[in-house]
């Protein structure tokens, strides 16, 4: 079973108003056959095809479920690779295709906070391999 596409990990990752530049950004990129270096970083982040891998990935603990501090450590991953200065916070220059208004850490962290709880179908304060599977709410 396959987990996700490109486009729901990274809507998964970055907020709306990020995700519409940087997509166009990688489609130019990869029209023009260049490689995106952006995204070596998350090289081993694409390795993961399917669910058991994503849960076995995230679920840093062993115990088939992801917590919400997991769940929140692995994706704000991303957040602090993009984050050049380590200052949290991700300005134009620092965000694919150069556009988009600053967020901060924090802000980021609220944003996968509440995408956590709505994708807790079953509200135990856990993703199950299932929950994981299902397209985002």
């Amino acid at each position: 079973m396959k987990f996700a596409t490109p486009h729901a990990i990274m809507s998964a990752m970055l907020p709306p108003y990020v995700l519409r530049p940087a997509f166009h950004w990688l489609r130019r990129t990869l029209v023009r056959g260049a490689v995106p270096l952006l995204l070596l970083p998350f090289a081993t982040v694409a390795q993961v095809t399917d669910t058991a891998s994503y849960l076995q990935r995230m679920d840093t603990d062993g115990d088939g479920r992801v917590s919400e501090a997991e769940y929140l450590a692995w994706m704000l991953y991303a957040f602090d690779q993009l984050d050049r200065n380590g200052d949290g916070v991700l300005t134009s220059d620092e965000l694919p295709g150069g556009k988009g208004r600053p967020i901060t850490r924090a802000q980021q962290r609220q944003t996968l906070v509440a995408r956590f709880h709505r994708q807790d179908a079953d509200g135990d304060g856990y993703l199950s391999a299932r929950e994981l599977a299902a397209p985002p709410r």
